[in-house]
């Protein structure tokens, strides 16, 4: 992957910089409303109050295989690169493994300088209330920025899952959670998300190949648009397949087909290295030009 230069990255980003006044991550309130001219610019995931970045890192590719193999020196230092370039958004699980490898990364970092997902395959509620605890002992957090139900395979999930649900909800009203959602595996769970006013964030597979998707292209996109339209958080996942493609080009095919979409607020790529960051940021800025 092509490099960018710190001075080039930084040029690039100095108009979105400008904007900074108030609020988390020094942004305005308005933030949202602009249009999306780099990775590192701020968003509003629907209609939370919680503010991430554009671009996030993400800890499970090959169920966080490679990111555990990184070890946690080099681990901490793409993170704490990423952090120093603007990105704020690490996404993560209980299934991954890394809870220890993210907590450790930002150690010492306030937590209103950045913005964890994490994720529960909790199908019980008494289980559900222990992952919250340790989830936050674990990544050691005041609170959980958001909790996902992981994995959702059935399309009555909104049923079978209902004692938990109520669990992470009440979780969200004592303010342990700030924010509660889903990520599915299959079309029929998908379409069932898309209708459910519990969410208030989505994760969601989604690239114009097909790739370690829930459906076409097509009908994901479409039901991404009505989670969008409803109002909810859209965070987007396997932009890049799994294996980042076989060029550069079809990367950077990804990102302008999910810009274009105009309905997925933020996305995470499973990054093992600061200069794939590079590329991804460098790719984000053509892509929105």
């Amino acid at each position: 992957m092509s490099r960018i230069s710190r001075r080039g990255f930084l040029a690039g980003t100095a108009a979105a910089g400008a904007a900074a006044l108030t609020g988390r991550f020094g942004f305005a309130a308005d933030e949202k409303k602009s249009k999306v001219t780099c990775g590192t610019d701020v968003v509003t995931l629907g209609k939370t109050d919680i503010k991430t970045s554009v671009l996030g890192l993400g800890t499970g590719t090959r169920g966080g295989r490679e990111q555990r193999d990184m070890g946690e020196t080099e681990f901490t230092k793409m993170v704490r690169y990423a952090l120093d370039c603007g990105v704020r958004y690490i996404d993560t699980a209980d299934a991954y493994r890394a809870h220890y490898l993210v907590s450790k990364a930002l150690e010492g970092i306030s937590n209103d300088k950045y913005f964890i997902q994490t994720k529960t395959r909790a199908k019980h509620p008494e289980v559900a209330k222990v992952d919250i605890e340790r989830f936050r002992r674990e990544l050691q957090v005041p609170h959980l920025d958001t909790l996902l139900m992981h994995c959702m395979t059935k399309g009555e999930w909104e049923t079978d899952m209902r004692p938990v649900m109520d669990v992470l909800y009440e979780a969200k009203e004592k303010g342990r959670v700030r924010a509660v959602g889903v990520s599915c595996h299959g079309f029929d769970p998908l379409v069932t998300s898309s209708d459910c006013d519990w969410i208030d964030v989505h994760l969601v597979r989604i690239n114009p190949f097909g790739v370690k998707m829930d459906g076409k292209p097509e009908d994901v996109s479409a039901q991404i648009k009505k989670m969008h339209e409803r109002g909810h958080g859209v965070l987007g996942m396997k932009i890049f397949g799994e294996d980042g493609y076989d060029s550069a080009e079809k990367r950077f095919e990804s990102l302008k087909y999910i810009f274009d979409l105009g309905a997925v607020d933020a996305f995470t790529i499973g990054f093992t290295s600061t200069k794939q960051i590079d590329e991804t940021l460098e790719m984000i800025q053509k892509a929105t030009a």
